[in-house]
């Protein structure tokens, strides 16, 4: 069980860190909204960080 703690810790760590570099403040703001709406069990707070992290990444298509 502590295997998986670390891993997960470490893929989340490195998913955090890709995504501020690519996508700066907003990326971790979002990656932060989502992660939080789906332990809280909060549907409004975790679309509120889907539907920004789909902008961020579609902002470069439009």
């Amino acid at each position: 069980m502590p295997v998986l703690a670390l891993i997960s810790a470490v893929v989340f760590l490195t998913v955090e860190q890709y995504v501020e570099w690519k996508y700066g403040i907003a990326g971790i703001v979002g990656l932060l909204l989502l992660t939080v709406g789906i332990k809280a069990n909060s549907p409004g707070v975790s679309s509120a960080g889907a539907v920004l992290l789909a902008l961020l990444l579609a902002r470069p298509a439009l």
